[in-house]
């Protein structure tokens, strides 16, 4: 795919991952919409998209108002979906409140709703991303629920890709990135991410422009569906 002019709508796309995404979507000269439920994200947002990027309020376990965006937008050349849903448990699973695993679902009740809602308003040689994690293949302690999420989301993709050929659906599954959702104390921050990532074979973290190069990849290269490419420092190998 030329990105080029494309049009493409960034979910979650004002922070993190997703606004790393929605940059490079628009360096590279597409038409980018950037979409989110914080409104703190998307004037923070602002700063690092270019004048012709547009952002947007939206929630992704919204349905109806997923459903207004896309056919505003439609038709959709690009879709990537980066968004949490909302909180995500972690902790003992033993002990976890059952409340807060289920809710740590949101992620994959959002992508269903994105994909489902917004197939229809795609190209027929359109392309979706969605975004997992390491831990659905490699689950530290008390990352119970958010490695359930994430097996979840890379099964959907490859159940779905069938039915949505010749559109592609792909996933991009990050180690450790540097984002907003860690603790505004750096030092903490740096701390932490140290210890998470020490046994790794690139011991640090990722930076979410790392990721970006990773979702630009699987846009752009029309002979990928199904597939889930790792972004993780070597996090999954012994």
């Amino acid at each position: 795919m030329d990105i080029t002019g494309k049009r493409a709508l960034v979910l979650g796309g004002t922070a993190g991952i997703g606004l790393a995404t929605a940059v490079d979507l628009e360096r590279r000269g597409a038409r980018v919409t950037a979409a989110s439920r914080n409104a703190t994200g998307r004037e923070r947002a602002r700063v690092g998209l270019g004048d012709g990027a547009e952002l947007r309020d939206v929630d992704v376990r919204d349905r109806i108002g997923l459903i207004a965006l896309f056919r505003e937008l439609a038709p959709l050349d690009i879709l990537v979906c980066s968004a949490t849903g909302g909180a995500r448990a972690v902790g003992p699973f033993l002990e976890m409140d059952l409340d807060g695993f289920q809710g740590s679902f949101d992620k994959l009740w959002g992508y269903t709703n994105s994909v489902r809602l917004g197939a229809e308003h795609m190209s027929e040689d359109g392309t979706i991303v969605l975004v997992s994690g390491y831990p659905a293949r490699k689950c530290s302690a008390g990352m119970s629920a958010i490695s359930t999420v994430g097996n979840a989301v890379e099964g959907f993709v490859r159940a779905v890709a069938p039915e949505l050929a010749p559109r592609r659906i792909n996933v991009v599954s990050p180690g450790a990135i540097v984002t907003e959702m860690f603790s505004p104390d750096l030092e903490q921050t740096a701390t932490m991410l140290a210890g998470t990532t020490k046994q790794n074979l690139i011991p640090r973290a990722g930076t979410p422009e790392e990721v970006s190069q990773a979702i630009l990849f699987l846009i752009e290269n029309d002979f990928v569906t199904g597939t889930t490419i790792d972004v993780d420092g070597g996090a999954l190998l012994p």
